[in-house]
This record gives C-alpha cells, sequence and structure tokens, in this order.
C-alpha cells in the first residue's frame, strides 16, 4: 500500500474527511474507521497494476462513494444497534423482493431472504475469533439496493449448487452400496470416482464458459433491453413503472421483458455453440440438467445468472 501511503495520504485523508462529512448521518464514524474501507476499494478499482492515477482522479472516485450507505454498513459491522435497525427498516422490503423473484415458491423466498440477514450479520467465526460477514465486500461504489440484491443472488446460486452437489453425492453413494452389495459374493471392489480433478477442472470450465458467454449475449443487446434489464432486476421497479419509464402499455414491457430473456437465452446457446464448441446436445443437457437438479426451472436460473453477470465491477 505504498502509493496510498505516502504519494496519495493527504489527497484520500481530505477525500474521507469530506465523505464522512456528505452523510446525511455519519454514525459518529471517525476518519480512521472509514479510511480503510477507503484504501481497499481504491487498490481494488484505481491503484490496479502499476496504474498511477492524477490526484484529482483519486478524489473523484473517493467523491462518488455513496456516504450514506457506507457509513450505515460499516456501523453495523462495528455493532452498532441503531444502524442495524436502520439497516433492516430500510432494505428488508429490497432482499425480500430480489429473493422472491428468484425462488421457485413463497417459502423458499422467505428462507433465502432469512439466510441473507444472518449472512450480513456474520454467524460464522473466523481462526481468530472474528465475526466473517459478507458486509465486508461493499465498497459503497454502488447502491446498496443494488449490492444487496446482488448478494440475494449470489446466495440463492451457492444454495443450490450446494444443493445440487449434496443430492448427486447421495446418490453416488447410494450407487455404490448398491453395486458392492450386488458384487460382494464375487469379492469385488468398487470405488466411487467423486470430484476427480478432471471432473472438478470440466466443472469449473463449463461455469467459465456458461458465464462468458451470458455477458457476452447481454453486452449483445440493445442499450433499451439493458436498461429494461437493470430496471426490472436492480431498481426492483415493478413493470408498470418500466412501462411508464418508456411511455407505452403494461403488456408492452411484459412482452419486451420476455422477450429480451429469451433472446439472452438464445444468445448464450449460440455463444457457447459458436465460441466454445459445444454441441447441441451438450447445451441442451447441461442447461436443463443443471436447471432440474437445482429444482428451478431454466427461466429462474437465468434470472439468477443475469443478476450476477450484471453486477461486475462497475455495478457493485
Amino acid at each position: 500500500m505504498s502509493k496510498l501511503a505516502e504519494k496519495y495520504c493527504a489527497t484520500i485523508d481530505e477525500a474521507v474527511a469530506h465523505l464522512i462529512s456528505r452523510a446525511e448521518d455519519s454514525r459518529r464514524l471517525a476518519a480512521e474507521n472509514v479510511r480503510p474501507r477507503v484504501d481497499a476499494a481504491l487498490q481494488k478499482y484505481l491503484f490496479v497494476g502499476d496504474a498511477s492515477p492524477e490526484h484529482p482522479e483519486v478524489k473523484g472516485f473517493i467523491d462518488e462513494i455513496r456516504a450514506d450507505d457506507l457509513c450505515l454498513i460499516i456501523a453495523c459491522e462495528q455493532g452498532d444497534e441503531r444502524a442495524w435497525e436502520d439497516l433492516v427498516a430500510n432494505f428488508d422490503s429490497t432482499v425480500k423482493s430480489a429473493a422472491r423473484k428468484i425462488s421457485a415458491n413463497q417459502e423458499d423466498a422467505e428462507d433465502l431472504a432469512s439466510s441473507i440477514w444472518a449472512e450480513l450479520y456474520g454467524l460464522r467465526i473466523d481462526a481468530d475469533g472474528n465475526k466473517k460477514s459478507k458486509l465486508a465486500y461493499y465498497s459503497g461504489r454502488g447502491s446498496l439496493a443494488g449490492w444487496l440484491r446482488a448478494i440475494v443472488s449470489q446466495l440463492a446460486v451457492d444454495q443450490f449448487r450446494k444443493q445440487s452437489k449434496f443430492v448427486q453425492i447421495e446418490e453416488d453413494r447410494e450407487f455404490e452400496n448398491l453395486a458392492n452389495e450386488a458384487a460382494g459374493s464375487d469379492n469385488h471392489h468398487f470405488v466411487a470416482h467423486i470430484d476427480t480433478p478432471e471432473e472438478l477442472l470440466t466443472e469449473k470450465q463449463t461455469e467459465s464458459d456458461v458465464a462468458v458467454a451470458l455477458q457476452a449475449s447481454i453486452a449483445s443487446l440493445e442499450a433499451e433491453d439493458r436498461l429494461i434489464l437493470k430496471l426490472y432486476y436492480f431498481d426492483d421497479l415493478k413493470l408498470k413503472d418500466i412501462a411508464a419509464t418508456f411511455g407505452y402499455h403494461e403488456a408492452t414491457a411484459s412482452r419486451k421483458l420476455t422477450h429480451v430473456q429469451a433472446d439472452i437465452r438464445k444468445g448464450v446457446e449460440k455463444e457457447l455453440k459458436s465460441r466454445h464448441g459445444w454441441t447441441d446436445g451438450e447445451v441442451k443437457r447441461y442447461l436443463s440438467e443443471t436447471a432440474a437438479g437445482l429444482g428451478i426451472n431454466l427461466e429462474t436460473m437465468f434470472a439468477a445468472l443475469l443478476v450476477l453477470a450484471m453486477v461486475q465491477d462497475s455495478w457493485v
């Protein structure tokens, strides 16, 4: 952190003081409370590689940080009960709405929303006895509401994958037991090949191919279509509000959203085949079986993946 400690120290100190003054409610935080989070954001987004930005660029970066949202999150991390009450009161509806959009039913949505607050509060403890909370990842660069929607989607995908993995392991064990029983009289021994390095590598490559194809598909959309996705998945606008934004009927907004979702799915399939060499059978089998294994339909799976793809560095 030599760049931050030496060349830019005075500039950062001044900008951090201004950030705290900009907040309507600074939560009684001091510069030493906020500075580490700002340093981390600068290191991640601005001081990349050998980059040496000008002082006005550093100041401008910090000036774009959402002061109230960042102060709220830092205060929550420090155990400020009032801050936690404000966080839940102001954003519980955001979390629940995001959970409903990517859950199969209301019960699953409620479970997912509850899990989010547990993850944010930090129920897990690290080796040093400190709570591990996802709040540590919020940089203040984007809206807190949008970041929370991204966290909901990430947790949903993680849970789906764990559930799918657990079911697969249980199925493999059951098969192994049956096989050993059937071969017992002949003294044969069966070895379960679960998660070999080759299988893990193939799985990671497959996920990477899908992620790249999804990003390419989104990038190919018209600007209006990308805005519709943002308004629906991030800003949590209802279809009637999206329609009012563009000046057309709610039914038209619904058709456009459905059309965009279909275009993205087709785009992903096309990219996987043309750029990554997947066959028609591989595309159909992987996407369908993945969704089925997660207990959701393809549309729900793509909705979750869409949110993840759209919250890269410029959004989170």
